[in-house]
């Protein structure tokens, strides 16, 4: 029980990265309406702060691998934590500071460097650490933590905001909403000193009895010790040290799966919804400005409960059903706001359909693909075979943000035909495209141990390059 505990609160910790990804995501979005005003911006400067972040982000995931590979998972975080804080302050731009957008857009983008960098080593070193049976459900603590910081941030900038005058919140109030990331992002900062080292990364650079003292601390002395013999058979087979190429033929492949996966899943839509959801439910219910954290919290609040059947259920059923249920309930989910759409009567079944889609992304897509991730790579490899699925899917974040406004507004989606629902129909299409794909190539991870999944790849040996073992 002891042991348990202990690895519950570290995974607790390191999943504070992903509440500080919601959190920040939300924190700009809570804040732009004001800072907006302060600084004058028209609409393409606002979309330029707006998601400067997630340039950031693409850049943070990309130097991820080799920055993990080289200080490992806890001070890669420890980085991020430090991103986070100084992105949080100066985004605030104190008096002291030139007041110029320019300034608030590399603050941004600091911000996103760190966003980038914990998205690929916390759910890493969360799978690194988890038993294999419980594996699923802990890399799940991750999503979690990104809805919940979505979830807190609203009511966050809703109290700050409701707390001051319009004008107050021109002037100021927008600072204290983006200062307010301080509290999570120090505290990130101070709680990952308490938290040990990957096991899995300090056996890979010849740390073997400080892995195995972390192992003993984590699940106990037996299985500790067999879950060290896996790793050292993983890394030390046929007394090599071995160094793969990430173009080889059977490498590269697993490769392409996964970010083939990770790209799939922003391409469901569900940044589309999260972003521009106040205006599918002012027509689906008529709500105004004045509702939008009912707005907020409605979308937060499926997403966080959804969230915990993923978590309650990815161990027992396994990765690919919870793939096939949530993909069919987003299918049906925005061909009902589709068709709702398409024929003029919006009205209650597209607020369902909208729902229904947020419920189903929640148990299926938004945690289970960070599951895979984070366990479907080789030990020698998973590094930097996780920083370009994890910087691909941001590139995909970015493409669908960018341009679902454009397709939107199109002339070709508000034409008689079409009334609105194109992009939904898109989504659906790659939806489709998600159960063909999983069920092709996707393996089945659930109940097997990292090294065991990397025996399951049988990568062919002209793929790997060997050199002397030196001890």
């Amino acid at each position: 029980m002891k042991n348990k505990t202990y690895l519950i609160l570290i995974t607790i910790v390191s999943a504070l990265g992903g509440l500080l990804f919601g959190y920040d995501t939300g924190v700009i979005n809570g804040s732009q309406y004001y800072f907006s005003q302060y600084f004058d911006l028209d609409a393409g400067m606002k979309g330029w702060v707006v998601g400067s972040a997630l340039i950031g982000c693409f850049f943070g995931a990309v130097i991820s691998g080799p920055l993990s590979n080289a200080v490992g998972r806890k001070y890669s975080l420890i980085i991020s934590a430090v991103l986070f804080s100084i992105s949080a302050w100066g985004s605030g731009l104190p008096d002291f500071m030139p007041q110029s957008v320019t300034l608030l857009v590399i603050f941004r983008l600091l911000g996103g460097l760190g966003i980038g960098i914990a998205s690929m080593n916390a759910p890493t070193y969360i799978a690194e650490i988890a038993p294999a049976k419980i594996r699923g459900t802990l890399v799940t603590y991750y999503q979690l933590a990104i809805v919940i910081g979505f979830f807190v941030v609203f009511l966050v900038t809703y109290f700050i905001g409701n707390a001051a005058t319009p004008e107050e919140n021109i002037q100021d109030g927008w600072r204290y909403m983006l200062w307010s990331e301080l509290i999570p992002s120090l505290s990130f900062l101070v709680l990952l000193f308490f938290v040990p080292r990957s096991p899995r990364w300090l056996a890979l650079k010849g740390q073997k009895s400080k892995a195995l003292e972390v192992l003993v601390k984590i699940h106990g002395k037996e299985m500790a010790d067999m879950e060290f013999q896996d790793i050292e058979n993983s890394i030390m087979r046929d007394n090599k040290k071995v160094k793969v190429n990430i173009f080889a033929k059977g490498v590269f492949s697993i490769i392409v799966i996964g970010t083939i996966l990770s790209v799939l899943q922003q391409f469901t839509g569900i940044n589309a919804v999260l972003y521009y959801g106040a205006d599918i439910f002012e027509q689906a219910l008529g709500f105004g400005q004045e509702d939008v954290l009912a707005q907020q919290i409605l979308l937060a609040g499926v997403n966080l409960v959804f969230t915990f059947v993923a978590m309650a259920t990815v161990d027992k059923f396994g990765r690919k059903p919870l793939i096939y249920i949530g993909s069919l309930g987003m299918l049906t989910g925005f061909l009902m706001l589709g068709f709702t759409l398409m024929n003029g009567t919006v009205g209650i079944i597209s607020l369902i359909g909208v729902l229904l889609f947020i419920a189903s992304f929640a148990m299926s897509m938004g945690p289970v693909v960070w599951v895979v991730l984070s366990e479907m790579f080789p030990n020698n490899m998973r590094s930097v075979a996780m920083s370009i699925a994890v910087a691909a899917q941001w590139a995909a974040n970015y493409v669908v943000t960018q341009s679902f406004p454009l397709v939107a507004e199109s002339e070709v989606n508000n034409s008689a035909y079409w009334n609105g629902s194109l992009p939904y129909f898109i989504f659906s299409a790659f939806i489709l495209s998600i159960i063909f794909f999983t069920y092709k190539y996707l393996p089945e991870t659930k109940g097997k141990t990292l090294e065991e999944l990397e025996d399951m790849w049988d990568i062919p040996q002209s793929a790997i390059a060997t050199e002397s073992f030196e001890k």
